[in-house]
């Protein structure tokens, strides 16, 4: 049994201790906001925060993150149904064009502006290392702006 907090849930999971985070949240809790890309870590598509930190979650073994707090692109919508900045600026952008990785970019995107609220173009590059098939990385990088200039105005 492995106990954490899943977008402010405390939440118990009865699975084996190496199963992948990715399909705990998956597969037990029913959050499809990570996806499964690459299973070794490099597309980025299954990103969560955990304890605050961009993290795949494809190879993060459950029994690691006992305690710990997991916040997936579903988690980042506030209780009334408003949208993240981050969120707000993706679809303010239109970033999205099959949108399959787009919630890994976003969870990536709100790690980066806690830790740099105004990222320079090459801080972004440095940061958002994840892979977008359709290309997208122009309206990512405007839409990252957008939510750093919005963070800054509230």
């Amino acid at each position: 049994m492995v106990e954490l907090m899943v977008n402010g849930t405390r939440v118990s999971v009865e699975t084996d201790a190496g199963k992948p985070l990715l399909w705990v949240l998956r597969e037990d809790l029913d959050l499809l906001g990570p996806k499964y890309g690459c299973g070794v870590a490099q597309c980025g598509a299954c990103r969560v925060l955990i304890d605050g930190e961009s993290t795949p979650s494809c190879v993060t073994p459950i029994d690691s993150v006992a305690g710990a707090s997991v916040v997936t692109v579903e988690g980042l919508v506030q209780a009334d149904g408003t949208l993240s900045l981050v969120q707000q600026a993706w679809i303010d952008e239109q970033v999205p064009q099959c949108g399959f990785c787009q919630p890994g970019f976003i969870i990536a995107a709100t790690a980066l502006l806690e830790a740099t609220p105004q990222p320079t173009d090459a801080q972004i590059d440095e940061a958002i290392t994840n892979i977008c098939r359709c290309g997208t990385y122009p309206r990512i990088r405007r839409a990252i702006h957008r939510a750093a200039t919005m963070l800054a105005e509230r």
